[in-house]
């Protein structure tokens, strides 16, 4: 049967991604452009349009050029399309099956992938085509695996592998994946951590930049003000919460590189859901931190205790630190059920929230008014202030007898058991000296000497752990009497407060219980016990 000749009008598709190969992009294109080209007049066919994506992934259709192409095929424009191969026109074997075997013939339009054989006229060749799509999507994984690996192992090595530096630092001129301290810009970075740990929010911080016109991120690391702002010159200083947000909970200021925030679901689903800050994988110390790590951590406390009392203006400074000293639970805040007064602290309590969702079968109420709480934890800090202004070692040698995890007998005897340890590491040093001299001299069989020296490595190595175990746990012991003071020395400047904020309670103290109150002798006793950091619960 003789085929009927037919007029083309043919369009060229070219395509070529970053993971394509190690051929230089536009070389690459321009071959294909050339080799297509000739194919073309060599048929004798009217070239409609060329269509270029270059740059872009075969996995994903969602392309320029692609999408030009397509709505010239509805307008009628074209009714042939030239690739040099299959993977040129895409590497997911499903969506490029659609187009090959459902969207062109439905359009009466002729596909030809020249290196591969396929021509939508040739069913025999056609039939291959899906197997050549599979084997192309299989590279594509395979290349993505690789791509992927590749840069977790640099960022498991600390190397930043970002396009551009976060706002505060550069890259290094002499390692790209190294970043360093911007210090134009640092001090707002620094500024930004101050008010945060001074108790401000969020958006308070926001409104302070923009109303001191600081510039905003995105116009520091923007060449062209102009047309990115559209010419208008407070756009560029102001500041949104996210803005603030980000460098707020970024470790990228405390050192520390955060990685697979939003890692893609998939190879062929490219939809980057948002994980939560515990999710995401750090890599600690791998630069020169703006923010001291403890400060870093000091503002996430901060600002998730940062909440407001749904009844009232009354600032919860106490959440995340004040727990039921029975159940363990969170105590969530209640307004008081009396006449409202002027102040709202004192029409707040707290209680526990496990008997506030399960009722008494869970818990009990331990109910607290804010104002007592506020009471005790002040005095208790301005008290222990004022003993270590006073007498530091004397309030160090209380707090130490609280805390100690050995006594003092257990640390003598640990010190007395790593002496003899050692000393018994010193005499196998010289049995193995002897024993040497002694299969040197012929006075030891080889067998025998390694017997002996099979025998004593083993009790080496033996020694050699314990005395690992009885220094880590002097070094524990030496560690406590180190926080000791650096609480100490942290304290001594509440001896005078006379107001507690977030910034206190949470560089002091670790939490709080609330006991459920007794009635004695007609009188309602009830026990708030204050866990510290570093030093626990003094009394």
């Amino acid at each position: 049967m003789i085929r009927q000749q037919r007029e083309y009008n043919t369009a060229i598709y070219c395509r070529l991604s970053k993971d394509d190969g190690k051929v230089t992009e536009s070389s690459s294109i321009q071959t294909q452009k050339e080799m297509l080209t000739q194919y073309v007049r060599q048929q004798g066919w009217k070239i409609a349009d060329i269509y270029i994506d270059d740059g872009f992934s075969g996995l994903d259709f969602d392309r320029p050029d692609f999408k030009r192409m397509l709505q010239d095929i509805e307008d009628g424009k074209i009714n042939c399309i030239v690739t040099k191969d299959l993977s040129r026109l895409g590497r997911n074997y499903l969506e490029a099956g659609a187009y090959i075997e459902v969207y062109f013939p439905e359009r009466s339009v002729r596909y030809i992938a020249v290196n591969d054989g396929v021509d939508t006229l040739d069913a025999i060749n056609t039939d291959l085509a899906p197997f050549k799509n599979i084997l192309n999507e299989m590279y594509a994984r395979d290349v993505s695996r690789k791509v992927k690996s590749a840069r977790k192992t640099r960022f498991m090595q600390g190397k930043f592998l970002g396009t551009s530096a976060p706002y505060g630092y550069k890259k290094s001129t002499e390692n790209k994946h190294l970043l360093i301290i911007d210090e134009e810009v640092a001090p707002v970075v620094r500024r930004i951590f101050a008010l945060a740990k001074q108790g401000l929010g969020i958006a308070r911080i926001r409104q302070i930049l923009t109303d001191e016109k600081v510039m905003r991120p995105g116009a520091y690391s923007c060449n062209n003000y102009d047309r990115y702002f559209d010419g208008v010159e407070d756009k560029r200083y102001v500041w949104s919460n996210n803005s603030v947000r980000d460098i707020l909970r970024n470790p990228v200021y405390a050192g520390h590189l955060a990685g697979y925030k939003r890692p893609a679901i998939s190879m062929k689903n490219q939809k980057r859901p948002c994980r939560l800050p515990e999710e995401w994988v750090v890599i600690e110390n791998t630069h020169e931190p703006i923010i001291l790590p403890e400060e870093f951590e000091l503002v996430q406390k901060l600002i998730t205790s940062r909440r407001k009392s749904t009844q009232s203006e009354y600032e919860n400074i106490f959440s995340g630190i004040i727990k039921c000293a029975d159940c363990g639970y969170a105590m969530r805040t209640s307004s008081a059920k009396r006449r409202k007064r002027p102040e709202p602290i004192d029409n707040i309590g707290y209680f526990c929230n496990n008997y506030g969702i399960y009722g008494k079968k869970a818990c009990s109420q331990h109910w607290i008014e804010a104002r007592d709480l506020h009471t005790v934890v002040l005095e208790d800090i301005r008290k222990h202030a004022k003993m270590a202004l006073k007498d530091d070692g004397k309030l160090a040698k209380r707090i130490a007898e609280r805390i100690s995890s050995q006594s003092k007998a257990e640390v003598v005897n640990l010190m007395k058991e790593q002496r003899r340890l050692k000393a018994r590491l010193a005499e196998i040093d010289k049995i193995f000296s002897q024993l040497y001299e002694d299969r040197a001299t012929k006075k030891i069989s080889d067998r025998n000497f390694t017997v002996m020296t099979e025998k004593y490595e083993l009790e080496q190595t033996q020694l050699d752990e314990k005395i690992k175990q009885i220094e880590g746990s002097l070094s524990e012991s030496q560690k406590s009497s180190d926080d000791t003071k650096s609480w100490i020395k942290m304290i001594k400047q509440y001896a005078d407060t006379i107001e507690l904020d977030a910034v206190m309670l949470n560089e002091l103290i670790e939490k709080i219980t609330i006991s459920e109150p007794e009635i004695i002798d007609g009188e309602r006793i009830q026990t708030v016990s204050i866990f510290y950091k570093f030093v626990g619960c003094i009394e």
